[in-house]
């Protein structure tokens, strides 16, 4: 496939996505959106690439829906929003839920609207000084969508959430970090080479143990303690049994860094 949108480089074990439409500030639109669920297939079907890096070319991560494209009309005339939605966001929200490798949203620029909620369904998210979140929707009459009602008030609670959504205030990187939305912040003269440096630290990680933490994060939200708890079982169980796990113990005794090959 031939990428127009966007751009991916895959060094050793780390892919980088870059969106790339800067002279829209990176807006997505359809074909964006096909080049990207092609690409993440590509990744997670590559077994070298353990992280996965979502990133923005130029001066934003991006800008949210292209709202100069065409879009869907129903029987009045009337732009309709929930073909787009059901085509392309949502399945792009759920597909980052469950992605089998550890993604990583790097806003090296701001990040407005529905980009604000697809860097937030990534793993970690890496932030530039300069740059920011913003859930923009209400200056345009609409209402947060791409999973932005359901993440954010799961990380900052349902009263701050509704705030930021209601006002559409920007979040700074500072702040978005105060607030548990942002992991680490690095100086914008720096970013690129703090996040290739902290995706290759990742990517020499237990990818087993990984992904199977990743999954018990993702079932806490819906399980009480008890299922919680058998889950850990079941999931240390098969982390047990693994080769990562006997070179860990086998690194840790002999007071060296483990080499692990993620199963």
């Amino acid at each position: 496939m031939t990428l127009t949108t966007l751009r991916c480089a895959v060094e050793g074990p780390v892919a980088t996505i870059t969106l790339a439409r800067p002279d829209k500030l990176n807006a997505l639109n359809g074909t964006m959106h096909a080049e990207l669920r092609e690409t993440l297939d590509r990744c997670e079907q590559d077994e070298a690439v353990r992280v996965v890096v979502l990133t923005g070319e130029g001066r934003a991560f991006s800008s949210g829906q292209d709202l100069t494209e065409t879009l869907p009309k129903d029987e009045q005339g009337r732009i309709d929003l929930g073909p787009p939605l059901a085509r392309d966001y949502n399945p792009l929200i759920l597909r980052l839920a469950q992605y089998s490798k550890i993604t990583i949203a790097a806003l090296n620029g701001p990040a407005v609207g529905a980009s604000a909620n697809i860097a937030l369904a990534c793993d970690i998210v890496l932030a530039a000084r300069s740059a920011y979140l913003q859930e923009a929707f209400s200056r345009i009459a609409l209402v947060p969508d791409a999973g932005g009602t359901w993440i954010l008030p799961r990380l900052v609670g349902p009263k701050r959430a509704l705030a930021l959504m209601l006002t559409a205030e920007p979040v700074p990187a500072e702040d978005a970090h105060t607030m548990g939305l942002v992991f680490k912040v690095f100086d914008d003269a720096s970013f690129a080479v703090d996040v290739a440096a902290f995706a290759a630290g990742l990517a020499e990680g237990p990818g087993l143990a990984q992904r199977l933490t990743k999954q018990a994060v993702a079932q806490s939200l819906s399980n009480d303690l008890q299922a919680q708890l058998d889950l850990e079982a079941r999931l240390q169980r098969e982390a047990g049994f693994s080769r990562d796990f006997a070179e860990g113990v086998a690194a840790f005794r002999g007071k060296r860094a483990p080499r692990f090959e993620g199963r």
